[in-house]
C-alpha cells in the first residue's frame, strides 16, 4: 500500500513532473494473452488494435477513470504472453478480485488477468525487473498444424536439437549482442546477460527457453532464426559464435517468425511481494527449466 508520509514521484513515463497525490495507489497485474490478432503490446499512434489499448479500455471501465499502463516487455505483433507484468496508478479503490474479475468481463477471450496486487510506488514493471524468460515453440513435423499454426512456428525440415544446443552454448553469459538486435532497437547498450538457454524436444515440438536480465529488440527471434538454420543443417554450430563476435546485424541471418514466441516469466526482487507465476506448460508435458 502507499506510504502517504513520503512525497513519492509518479511514474515519469506516464505522469511526468507530478508528485504522488494523496490516495493514489499503484497496482500490478499479471496478464496472459494470445497476440495473434494484435499489433503488439504497445499502443500505437496509427490507432491499430494493441494489447495495451484493449487492456486500458477495460481497466478504465472498472476504475471509472482513465488508466495508463506500463509493461515489463513490449512484445511485437503476433507474440504471446503467459505472464506479462504491468502496473498502473489509480485513485480508484477496488479489491484485487475486482481488478481481476471486473476487468476480465470487459476483455475479449484472448486476454486474461491472472492476478492483481497493490504495490509500493517504487515498483516499476519494467525497471524493477531483474530477469525475463521467453519460450519459443517450433513444430518440425512433416506438415504444419491447422490448429495451432499461429501459436507455434513450423519448420519444413527436421531440426537437429543437439547441434542447436552446441550452438547455444556460446550465447550464455554476458555479451555484446549487437548481431542479434534489430536495426530500430533503441537500447542504449547492446550488452545483455543470458542466464540460461535450454532446448528440449517433446515429440515433434522443440521448446527453446531463454532467460536473461533484459532483451534487445528482436533478440530472441534473431537468435532462434540462427538456431533454426543450424538445426536444419544449413550452417554449423560454430556459426553462432562467429555471428556473436562480429557485432554486426548483417552477419546474423534471418529473424524467426513471431508466432511461436511467448513471454512466460518476469522476475522481481522478493521485497515487492509479487506472486511467482509458473510459466505454464505451453504444450510441454514436463517443466523445461530443469532440463539442459
Amino acid at each position: 500500500m502507499t506510504d502517504q508520509s513520503k512525497p513519492y514521484r509518479r511514474n515519469a513515463e506516464v505522469f511526468p513532473d507530478t508528485e504522488w497525490p494523496e490516495g493514489m495507489e499503484r497496482v500490478a497485474l499479471a496478464v496472459e494473452y494470445l497476440g495473434t490478432h494484435y499489433h503488439g503490446f504497445q499502443t500505437q499512434a496509427s490507432g491499430v488494435t494493441t494489447v495495451q489499448q484493449t487492456l486500458e479500455r477495460a481497466l478504465s471501465a472498472v476504475a471509472a477513470e482513465p488508466i495508463t499502463l506500463v509493461c515489463a516487455g513490449r512484445t511485437d505483433a503476433g507474440v504471446h504472453a503467459t505472464t506479462q507484468i504491468v502496473h498502473f496508478d489509480t485513485l480508484a479503490k477496488r479489491p484485487e478480485k475486482a481488478w481481476v474479475r471486473g476487468t476480465r468481463a470487459q476483455l475479449p477471450l484472448d486476454i486474461s488477468i491472472r492476478w492483481a496486487r497493490p504495490v509500493v510506488p517504487s515498483f516499476h514493471a519494467r525497471f524493477s525487473a531483474t530477469a525475463r524468460t521467453y519460450r519459443y515453440l517450433i513444430s518440425d513435423r512433416s506438415t504444419y498444424s491447422g490448429l495451432v499454426h499461429q501459436q507455434v512456428t513450423w519448420s519444413r525440415k527436421r531440426l537437429d536439437e543437439e547441434a542447436m544446443r552446441a550452438a547455444a552454448e556460446s550465447l550464455v553469459g554476458e555479451h555484446d549482442f549487437t548481431s542479434f538486435r534489430a536495426s530500430q532497437c533503441q537500447a542504449r547498450s547492446p550488452v545483455r546477460r543470458i542466464e540460461h538457454l535450454h532446448i528440449v524436444r517433446r515429440g515433434d515440438l522443440l521448446v527453446i527457453e531463454v532467460k536473461a536480465n533484459a532483451f534487445l529488440h528482436h533478440m530472441v527471434r534473431n537468435i532462434v532464426g540462427v538456431l533454426m538454420a543450424i538445426g536444419s543443417g544449413e550452417a554449423q554450430p560454430g556459426w553462432m559464435a562467429e555471428i556473436l563476435a562480429a557485432r554486426d546485424r548483417s552477419a546474423g541471418g534471418v529473424t524467426a517468425r513471431p508466432f511461436g514466441l511467448y513471454l512466460v516469466a518476469v522476475d522481481y526482487p522478493v521485497e515487492f511481494g509479487l506472486p511467482v507465476s509458473p510459466p505454464g506448460p505451453l504444450f510441454v508435458p514436463e517443466p523445461v527449466g530443469g532440463l539442459a
